[in-house]
């Protein structure tokens, strides 16, 4: 039986993960009025100055997912690549939302790309390759080129390949680790987009509006909210399947359900994501309630947030570039951009690629906010 506790401001907050998703979901959780402990590896995790307390363990070590658990009144992630032991062993002390099944399911490409067919939800055909031998089969099926991607872990980009030839397969597999791996056909896009859906322990759900955005290199360089340039047939398809998704995962939490729109017009899942997401930094600025805030709401039964557009907003991501070699970015030039804020995540280790914060912006429309924010990024970079 699901359980359906409220667990009220004052409570204690429990969250695997401290990284950016977890301080800035810790930092709304304690304008809820809320305590937030967490448990991450790196004992200088971006969460660690904002929560009250820091574990640090690995998420595979039982006994301290345990001790959070049992020091909480609900658990939740900021990241899905928790091992299934550990989420168990929390749900025996805490409600754990999302619950461990959603999770295993997203976790594993493999898995979640067999659940999305097995749900008739769209996504780019497919196979998973067990050995060389089934690669090779797989992309000569699929066409050239595909992504090969593991099955666990990576992300911004990492733990994928673009192949176009069956040869390529043994060199593949070597580079990536070995097998199983997800073999994906490439699809020529005209639209990155993606929806969040908040569901809460009451079966209450509510959509956010779709943001579109953009890669550079697999690693997301801006997004915008709303999606003016979409369609409201567009629009509103992307918003019944991702509602769709979390109904079927009966998800507590969010799910942010990321998109492909096709050159050919289809609407194909890339990805699932059982948490806040980078797309919807946004939140903060253009809607009624934050990301952060409403997965608070959700995990803790509060009714949610309506997240109707206050004005439009864009945010671009700080790479740790920024900082190399050996500088300080020109915030002076940069926030003299109107309406132009920076969010930093206090990491203490820039590197290239790594994801130091973001700038967000708001505007009378998405263009403004976003032409706002890219001009205090590039500002970012000036020497006077």
């Amino acid at each position: 039986m699901t359980d359906r506790r409220v667990i009220p401001p004052g409570s204690t907050i429990g969250m695997l993960g401290g990284g950016q998703l977890g301080r800035m979901t810790a930092m709304a959780a304690r304008s809820c009025g809320y305590r937030v402990k967490v448990l991450d590896p790196d004992p200088r995790c971006a969460a660690r100055p904002v929560a009250d307390e820091c574990l640090c363990s690995d998420f595979a070590d039982v006994d301290a997912v345990t001790q959070l658990a049992q020091q909480s009144d609900v658990v939740t992630v900021e990241l899905e690549n928790i091992p299934v032991a550990s989420l168990k062993a929390a749900a025996k002390h805490a409600p754990l939302r999302p619950g461990a099944e959603v999770i295993q399911i997203i976790q594993d490409r493999a898995r979640q790309k067999e659940w999305l067919r097995e749900q008739h939800l769209p996504c780019a055909p497919f196979r998973v390759a067990q050995d060389a031998a089934s690669l090779a089969d797989s992309l000569a099926a699929l066409g050239s080129p595909c992504f090969v991607k593991t099955t666990r872990g990576g992300y911004d980009g990492r733990g994928q390949i673009i192949a176009a030839r069956s040869e390529e397969a043994a060199q593949i597999l070597a580079d990536l680790g070995g097998s199983p791996v997800v073999v994906e056909q490439a699809i020529a896009i005209e639209q990155e987009l993606s929806v969040l859906v908040a569901r809460s322990v009451f079966g209450e759900v509510v959509v956010f509006p779709a943001a579109c955005s953009q890669h550079d290199q697999r690693v997301l360089t801006w997004s915008m909210l709303p999606a003016s340039q979409l369609s409201p047939t567009i629009a509103a398809q992307a918003a019944d399947i991702a509602r769709a998704a979390a109904e079927s995962l009966q998800l507590v939490g969010l799910l942010a359900v990321e998109f492909f729109l096709s050159t050919k017009g289809e609407l194909l899942i890339n990805e699932l994501a059982p948490r806040p997401h980078n797309t919807f930094h946004t939140t903060e600025r253009a809607l009624g309630v934050s990301q952060f805030e409403q997965h608070v709401r959700a995990v803790c039964g509060l009714p949610l947030g309506d997240p109707r557009v206050i004005c439009p907003s864009a945010i671009v991501n700080l790479l740790g570039d920024l900082w190399l070699p050996s500088r300080t970015p020109n915030w002076t030039r940069a926030l003299q951009v109107p309406t132009v804020r920076m969010h930093l995540y206090e990491k203490n280790q820039p590197r290239p690629g790594r994801k130091m914060g973001h700038l967000s912006a708001v505007g009378m429309t998405t263009q403004e906010a976003l032409d706002r924010v890219l001009l205090a990024h590039s500002l970012l970079q000036s020497d006077r």
